[in-house]
């Protein structure tokens, strides 16, 4: 039987819209050159719509005030910084995507995760359609034993996985990786926008209707986002990042949407030779290898999500040798930067016109919270003046543009972490002092720039 025409359809990769020819901007969006060209089947695509439909149960509205909650317990993955990103373990039924630059760790961590759920009673399945069963087992070897409660599968025909997964029926189910997935009612090549949205489309109803626990790995961009169209990460329950360089060993596992716990929760990871190793105390490892008698270097104190974080800024600012000086940052906004030191020539007639600046966050993190603001505000004074702050000193702030420094959330949380690593000198903004109760540590406050350049320089 001839199977439907094919037909030629342009898809938008930021939010998956469809149109019959090419447009400079996304009417769903309003991106600009973000359609790219697709030959689909529509015929088939109707075909199997009508089929999941007419296969599945159909559905009646009820009345909210009828709907029960049954409270369900969560899978513990045996790692605790995994599972406070993930809002306390993993859910049932629940579709979680974890993206990553190549190399970083992605498939690794996945695969302990596996591991400990396999050694807990609980039955996981691992698809790879990147790798062959040997090259799994090998380094599945370096992490540890696996019991038989841990079964592997390689193949990328989406027919043939929901087939599997509905005879074996595991608790979970880890997809390795979204982008190499073939669905034959899609006619078009993996990795490609519909692919990955169909295939995506498949695997949840695959975990709401059997209330299998999914994990897939999503391959991202040059610009750090998860390859394939962004209706993808809107599909999903929970999106994971994992960040940090490939070449340190250090790695940090960033939850950017969770429908199950609070957003913004990262966890630290060390890459060791046996596998992923938590960081327990990562403000301590932020920390680790601070220089000693060294101006423009100040620790400040961030939020992600409910834990307070440690981290180093360090400044460098220098007379410039050309016409035009230099900016550069590393981990923080880089017009941010630029605004802050506007406020420091206009307000305390510090003159950086004419010097090169240049502004690094220790550790691999990316900080866009305005209250590192009067961290590095002090990190430049530090080394334009050549003067070594106090190392047992800790900073937090927004900075305005009248040059006042402004309140930010959570000041207590953030004074006793500081106070819990030693450090004996806290200053903090005018505003928010009242809100402080601990008395092991000096707080210093502050209501403006000229109040930090009195009592610190």
């Amino acid at each position: 039987m001839a199977k439907g025409k094919t037909a030629t359809i342009f898809f938008c990769q930021s939010c998956g819209y469809e149109s019959a020819k090419w447009m400079g901007q996304c009417p769903g969006c309003k991106e600009w050159n973000t359609f790219v060209e697709e030959t689909v089947n529509k015929a088939d695509l109707k075909a199997s719509g009508g089929a999941a439909k007419r296969a599945g149960e159909r559905q009646e509205p009820c009345a909210l005030s009828e709907v029960t909650i049954h409270e369900e317990s969560k899978i513990l993955t045996g790692i605790g910084e995994l599972d406070r990103v993930l809002g306390g373990g993993i859910v049932q039924g629940s579709l979680t995507l974890v993206g990553g630059d190549p190399g970083i760790g992605k498939s690794t961590l996945l695969l302990q995760v596996c591991k400990n759920l396999a050694q807990s009673g609980h039955k996981v399945l691992y698809i790879s359609g990147e790798e062959s069963q040997v090259q799994i087992k090998m380094r599945a070897d370096r992490i540890g034993s696996f019991t038989p409660q841990m079964l592997l599968l390689c193949e990328t025909d989406l027919g043939d996985i929901e087939e599997v997964i509905r005879r074996t029926k595991p608790e979970v189910v880890v997809i390795d990786s979204i982008q190499t997935m073939y669905n034959e009612n899609v006619s078009a090549a993996p990795g490609s926008v519909s692919q990955v949205r169909e295939s995506t489309g498949v695997l949840l109803q695959l975990a709401k209707g059997l209330g299998v626990s999914v994990f897939i790995v999503g391959h991202v961009t040059k610009e750090g986002t998860v390859a394939g169209p962004r209706v993808l990460e809107h599909m999903v329950d929970t999106v994971l990042y994992f960040e940090g360089d490939r070449h340190a060993s250090y790695r940090i596992l960033r939850g950017v949407k969770n429908r199950f716990g609070s957003t913004n929760e990262i966890g630290v990871f060390e890459m060791r030779e046996q596998g992923l190793a938590e960081v327990a105390n990562a403000s301590e490892y932020m920390l680790s290898g601070r220089p000693e008698n060294a101006s423009g270097s100040v620790v400040a104190c961030t939020m992600e999500g409910t834990r307070p974080l440690l981290v180093e800024i360090q400044a460098l600012v220098c007379q410039s040798n050309f016409g035009i000086p230099r900016r550069q940052t590393t981990g923080t906004d880089f017009n941010r930067v630029n605004l802050l030191m506007a406020v420091l020539e206009k307000r305390l007639g510090v003159q950086l016109a004419g010097c090169d600046a240049y502004v690094n966050i220790t550790g691999g993190l990316k900080i866009l919270e305005p209250a590192i603001d009067l961290g590095i505000v002090i990190a430049i004074l530090s080394s334009f003046r050549n003067r070594i702050v106090n190392p047992k000193l800790i900073a937090f702030g927004e900075v305005g543009l009248s040059g006042e420094v402004r309140a930010v959330s959570q000041t207590a949380q953030r004074v006793a972490e500081a106070a819990k690593l030693g450090f004996e000198v806290c200053v903090i903004p005018a505003v928010s002092e009242k809100d402080v109760m601990i008395a092991d540590i000096k707080i210093v406050a502050v209501k403006n720039l000229q109040d930090v350049m009195d009592r610190l320089f």
